[in-house]
């Protein structure tokens, strides 16, 4: 059976992988990954057909006798994470591993857009975090790029090990940890051991760093000893050392300083300047997000000015934290994914906002198992808090709560609603997991 090494010749000669037979640039090779619904071995003859020189796949039956233009291994999804790796270590560069609950695609996109400012940067696209992902992430890198930044997500134990395996940083950052895919976790506890597999891999590795943000007691609890720590906080008493900011408004839009450490003191021999931001993000909550972006850019030398014009001009395009002004109200669109941490945070934010009247549109939470029904309960009894002039839930998962806001069964009924009455001049909050699909809502507001 072909070799690792062998194989990675072979990509130096075709450096183009396709895992999709519909798409097959001449000379590329196909590797066959298999899914709940398909299977990429049975396609392997068909992208050959299309153009490319050759096909991995996993499953012998497959084989046609006498072409050489098929290879055999054992397992095909390892393969693609092996090969990337092999590739990844072509590059002597810094690797930021990226991974947590909740703000790790906010945080990857403000350190990318921090580290522009004087690098040529990899970073993962959109949400590709998975172990399919990040290998088509690694893929990516060429001799032009100065740094990489690698999301990382996670579903199960053991995810986050396999993934800091494949990429290999040389530093990491866990944003928070918080009740999300408790069904694959278990508990809060495994959540916090398998984003903490992301530390047990940099405790292994010689001058590895780890930027952590200091009034997170879960992560200060499982930090490691040998490596070096860049922290950051924003909470006044236990700011000293530590790089730290302050909200100074949310109207809607966040507004923060920062400063370098309090420990340490300017050529003049005062305490260090404050900077202010301005972002065009919503919620007091991405203030964690920014530091993180600004502790990794002062780290690899980013001026402050730079740090600042590169947050100021980030304007989110993911369904995070957005604002969108339309015709008859104006939208807050969280609805890329949802979780008790996330809905609490954003709820409280929405609250704390001087504006009105509010409206929240809220779809149910996905993958926690046991706890949900309680979880969701307690989505309810934030709103009660919340004194909001309008709720909508939507999902089965509120139908059994008793309360009194609307309750939907699904997005398609929140559409006919939407069309009936045509809210107008509201401030509404969109916020709930992928599936509910929430994301149709916008163009209709």
């Amino acid at each position: 059976m072909i070799t690792i090494t062998e194989l990675y010749q072979l990509y130096r000669e075709h450096p183009v992988i396709t895992t999709d037979s519909r798409e097959c640039p001449k000379g590329s090779i196909f590797l066959a990954l298999k899914g709940a619904s398909f299977n990429g071995n049975a396609f392997a003859k068909k992208a050959l057909e299309e153009g490319c020189s050759y096909a991995i796949i996993d499953e012998a039956e497959y084989l046609q006798e006498g072409d050489e233009r098929y290879i055999l291994v054992n397992d095909c999804l390892q393969t693609f994470k092996d090969l990337a790796r092999e590739h990844r270590r072509q590059f002597n560069i810094p690797v930021i591993g990226i991974t947590g609950t909740n703000g790790k695609t906010t945080t990857k996109e403000l350190i990318a857009a921090v580290l522009s400012e004087q690098y040529n940067v990899l970073y993962t696209q959109g949400n590709f975090n998975n172990d399919v992902g990040v290998p088509k992430t690694l893929f990516r890198l060429n001799e032009e790029h100065d740094i990489a930044v690698i999301e990382m997500g996670a579903s199960h134990p053991g995810d986050i090990k396999t993934l800091a395996e494949t990429a290999e940083p040389t530093c990491g950052l866990i944003t928070n940890v918080g009740m999300a895919h408790l069904q694959g976790f278990g508990s809060f506890k495994g959540v916090v051991r398998t984003k903490g597999e992301l530390y047990d891999y940099l405790a292994k590795k010689d001058e590895s760093g780890i930027f952590i943000n200091a009034d997170n007691e879960h992560l200060c609890k499982i930090l490691p000893d040998n490596v070096w720590v860049s922290p950051y906080s924003s909470n006044p008493d236990n700011a000293e050392g530590c790089l730290c900011g302050e909200v100074i408004s949310c109207a809607p839009f966040l507004k923060f300083r920062w400063r370098e450490s309090q420990l340490e003191l300017d050529d003049r021999g005062e305490e260090m300047k404050w900077y202010e931001v301005e972002t065009h993000l919503i919620g007091a909550y991405n203030l964690d997000n920014m530091l993180a972006a600004i502790t990794v850019g002062r780290e690899f030398a980013i001026t402050p000015e730079q740090i600042c014009h590169a947050l100021s001009s980030y304007i989110p395009t993911n369904n995070r934290s957005q604002l969108e002004k339309t015709a008859h109200n104006h939208l807050i669109v969280d609805a890329y994914n949802a979780n008790p941490t996330s809905m609490e945070a954003a709820l409280k934010n929405f609250q704390l906002m001087e504006v009105s009247p509010k409206m929240a549109i809220l779809g149910q939470m996905g993958e926690l198992g046991e706890a949900s029904q309680e979880e969701h309960r307690k989505v309810v009894n934030t709103l009660r808090k919340c004194g909001f002039d309008k709720i909508w839930l939507v999902g089965d998962e509120y139908a059994d709560i008793k309360c009194h806001y609307r309750k939907f069964h699904d997005i398609e009924e929140v559409k006919a609603a939407i069309a009936e009455e045509q809210p107008q001049g509201y401030y509404i909050l969109i916020k709930g997991s992928n599936s509910v699909k929430l994301f149709q809502l916008p163009e209709l507001l």
